[in-house]
């Protein structure tokens, strides 16, 4: 069978786990990455039992699960009461139930699993894309260091700013949320007193832009904790800016004493502003197509970012398996956009409107999704939130 040479731009969560589900269908695949070497920077991430299964499909579930930590609930609680309003039960239920548990763990510890099992040699480093064109032999890709590439079809996991999306639909800003977050890791030791540590919980705030999210990190050694606020004079969007610990325990000075109890053992915290598109039309154009961030960015309220990236890669992978010619490329493409379009658009509005399980609700639309086993024929089925 003869294969296609595609390329990715972007060595992120997305664009790894698309390279690795290609390069086993046979394709020749080449990611371009502007980094010089993969950075232990970002969040940490939580990974539902969707995203879990996807990564199980590629086989570096058990190097996931080294350095993970295993959620054993998701917890909804009231900013300044404390209420519990829900509580879904994650762990072994969750692996039960959907086949894959909920997992909590730093980017770079995901990135450095899927890293292990695509070739090295196929990661171009250094390779920041100024310019893509595209015409009937393919598409040529110009990078800022004066080397150009040519590949069969381009994939965009490019994030926020993806040059593959302006290359196809033009030029275009994201929108700054007006919202802020907050992110600190601290040892578990040191808040010991407070309950629910080793569940995923969510602190609702007085408002939609308002939240505290703690989830256990390092196979529960540690708290991950992230929290926002709406604030318009803020519009840094780096994940590495130092933040003031003050100006985090009095954003939420009002809350309840066990949040608070869990900002005030932060002794360093890093500050962002977080920015969105809305749901595109299309993410498509003759053999150019996009994936995660490029495609879909979104606010972190229903905690899907990474998910629906892992989602992204395997049905697109899946769609391009049997496709050996340039002629038969578009055609897979508008097939995955299909089939992925309208439940990422969900979620994408969804997050954004940050209601979802606030007071229980049906989780299965999310969890329950399999990018393995979707059928390819038709497109995706109507789902409920």
């Amino acid at each position: 069978m003869s294969s296609l040479k595609i390329g990715i731009l972007g060595a992120g969560i997305g664009g790894l786990t698309a390279a690795i589900a290609l390069h086993r269908a046979g394709h020749d695949v080449v990611v371009y990455e502007q980094s010089k070497q993969f950075l232990r920077v970002g969040a940490d991430i939580n990974l539902t039992p969707n995203a879990v299964r996807a990564l199980d499909g590629l086989g570096i579930g058990e190097a996931v699960r080294r350095t993970a930590a295993r959620p054993t609930h998701r917890i909804s609680r009231t900013w300044d009461s404390g209420e519990e309003t829900s509580r879904l039960e994650m762990g072994d239920t969750a692996e039960k139930k959907y086949g894959a548990p909920q997992l909590t763990i730093h980017r770079a510890d995901l990135l450095a699993a899927l890293a292990e099992i695509f070739p090295a040699e196929r990661v171009r480093f250094a390779k920041r894309a100024e310019a893509i064109t595209q015409d009937s032999q393919g598409i040529t890709l110009k990078f800022t260091d004066g080397t150009s590439d040519k590949v069969d079809v381009l994939i965009g996991g490019d994030g926020i700013h993806s040059v593959v999306r302006t290359a196809m639909f033009g030029a275009e800003n994201p929108r700054f949320t007006g919202v802020v977050a907050f992110r600190a890791v601290i040892p578990a030791e040191s808040v010991a007193g407070i309950p629910n540590l080793q569940a995923f919980t969510k602190w609702w705030g007085s408002n939609p832009e308002s939240q505290i999210v703690t989830f256990p990190l390092n196979r529960g050694k540690d708290i991950f904790i992230f929290a926002t606020t709406a604030q318009e004079t803020w519009h840094l969007e780096s994940w590495t800016t130092p933040g003031s610990v003050q100006e985090l325990r009095d954003s939420y000075a009002g809350f309840h004493g066990d949040a608070r109890a869990l900002l005030d053992a932060c002794d360093e915290v890093l500050k962002t502003a977080l920015y969105e598109r809305d749901p595109l039309p299309h993410w498509s154009k003759d053999n150019m197509t996009l994936l995660g961030d490029a495609s879909h960015p979104m606010m972190p309220f229903m905690a899907q970012g990474a998910g629906m990236a892992i989602e992204d890669a395997v049905v697109l992978a899946r769609c391009l398996e049997n496709a050996t010619t340039l002629a038969v490329v578009p055609q897979a493409l508008q097939r995955y956009e299909a089939l992925r379009l309208e439940r990422t658009s969900k979620i994408q509005i969804g997050s954004r409107g940050n209601n979802w399980l606030r007071e229980g609700g049906n989780a299965d639309w999310v969890y329950g999704y399999d990018a393995w086993a979707v059928p390819l024929e038709a497109e995706a089925e109507t789902e409920t939130v």
